[in-house]
């Protein structure tokens, strides 16, 4: 008889051992938003201290913004040779070193250097959490938990937003620098004795040890152990991008990349300028001040709500249409300005865009084998981050030439609704 674990997952239910991997994954994302967004909390007590303009700090945010796309195309596709746990546990002590070695920066060039560096680990943390995910669930419900999983991200930056505030006001920006770092470091044995090695991976890439560590998370599993490993595939891919761009990956990854530059062009427009945004639309400053938040809250019901009909009705409609009407809300965006019915705007454009754009991730999860998923999943997130740098820079230059704010909305649309057009046509026969 072939042993075949998918078969195995795909008809049992959830055993205490994934239940644990997907809830330490969803944490590791938490903290993966706390520590991503936890300069944008500190930035403008820095600045006051150090006496520094916006276009100092913007370099600041660049690197790390480049350190995040670095760690997504080169560290991440890592994983596919030494483990996913392997690479969360590398992603996380980078996190948390060098977030924590911050807080004693006194200049902006080191402020540079630890955010390209912590960027790193950042990247590489979300493509590692979402392929393991998507390898212990099973096929009907995968899109639901590798949603969940990254769910944990705009969880971790509003907890944050909602205690850095104090923090950074009684005790200095540098304390709330030391608290995300020392809460990441104190992660390291949580995933070192509660996160599994993705059980694939153990049968395909066949380490030292593979049959008694297939064995026992068979066992933990509650299913029968095996005498042998099953024999090794031969060797048809290489774990590379060159994996990514071969003929059976080809059209369907340049599809992937394309709706996911465009989402994440618009994700990170609207991101960098809410607030400046809110309060050109008419906000109060108070108001203004919880964009973020109600724009994060909006995102994490966006996820879930698209992790569940992506299980239910198929992740190319599900993703398409989300992205579609969130273009369309944004084309329609001039009626609500002048009003304070459009702060629930911005959390309805959180729930679009954010429930739309991590559903891709799930579309990589699931398009590409094990050999090279964590790859696979990696240069998807880190070609989406090179829109993430196009899009606020872009955005930045229509402000300063004095559009108005209905029109920037009405300019973006369009990157968005092609994002949702071109994420229907995704040609995988692995993605419904």
């Amino acid at each position: 008889m072939t042993f075949n674990t998918k078969d195995l997952i795909d008809n049992s239910p959830l055993s205490r051992l994934q239940y644990a991997t997907l809830m330490v994954c969803f944490f590791m994302n938490m903290l993966d938003g706390m520590d991503v967004l936890v300069i944008s909390y500190a930035a403008p007590a820095i600045s006051e201290a150090w006496g520094i303009s916006p276009q100092a700090l913007g370099v600041v945010f660049g690197s790390g913004l480049f350190g995040m796309t670095f760690g997504a195309l080169f560290l991440a596709p890592i994983a596919d040779r030494i483990g996913r746990k392997n690479m969360i546990l590398l992603s996380a002590a980078l996190m948390g070193t060098t977030v924590y070695i911050t807080s004693f920066a006194t200049s902006i060039y080191w402020l540079v250097v630890l955010r390209f560096i912590s960027g790193l680990g950042i990247g590489s943390m979300l493509a590692s959490t979402a392929a393991l995910a998507a390898e212990y669930t099973p096929h009907k419900t995968k899109d639901f938990w590798v949603s969940f999983v990254i769910s944990g991200y705009p969880v971790g930056a509003v907890l944050s937003g909602l205690t850095s505030g104090k923090i950074i006001v009684e005790e200095g920006w540098q304390t709330m620098f030391q608290v995300a770092g020392a809460i990441t470091i104190v992660s390291l044995p949580i995933i070192y004795f509660f996160l599994t090695e993705s059980l694939d991976f153990y049968i395909k890439k066949q380490p030292k040890r593979a049959l008694e560590k297939i064995n026992l998370i068979l066992a933990e599993m509650g299913f029968e152990t095996i005498g042998v490993v099953p024999p090794k595939a031969s060797e048809q891919h290489k774990t590379s991008v060159q994996s990514l761009l071969g003929n059976e990956f080809r059209t369907p990854t340049f599809q992937l990349w394309i709706a996911l530059f465009f989402a994440f062009a618009t994700l990170y427009f609207l991101t960098s300028w809410i607030p400046k945004l809110a309060t050109n639309a008419g906000l109060s400053m108070q108001l203004a001040i919880y964009t973020g938040t109600v724009f994060n809250v909006g995102a994490w019901f966006g996820i879930m709500t698209q992790g569940y009909f992506s299980s239910r009705y198929g992740l190319k409609k599900t993703i398409g249409i989300i992205l579609i009407l969130t273009g369309v809300l944004m084309a329609i965006f001039k009626i609500f300005i002048g009003s304070d019915a459009i702060l629930y705007v911005f959390g309805l454009l959180g729930f679009g865009i954010q429930g739309g754009f991590v559903g891709l991730y799930a579309v990589s999860a699931r398009m590409y084998p094990t050999e090279f998923r964590t790859t696979g999943v990696g240069w998807a997130i880190g070609i989406g981050r090179t829109g993430g740098i196009f899009g606020p820079a872009v955005g930045g230059v229509l402000i300063g030439m004095g559009l108005s704010l209905s029109a920037n909305f009405l300019i973006y649309a369009v990157p968005t609704v092609l994002a949702g057009v071109m994420t229907l046509f995704i040609s995988s026969k692995e993605v419904s």
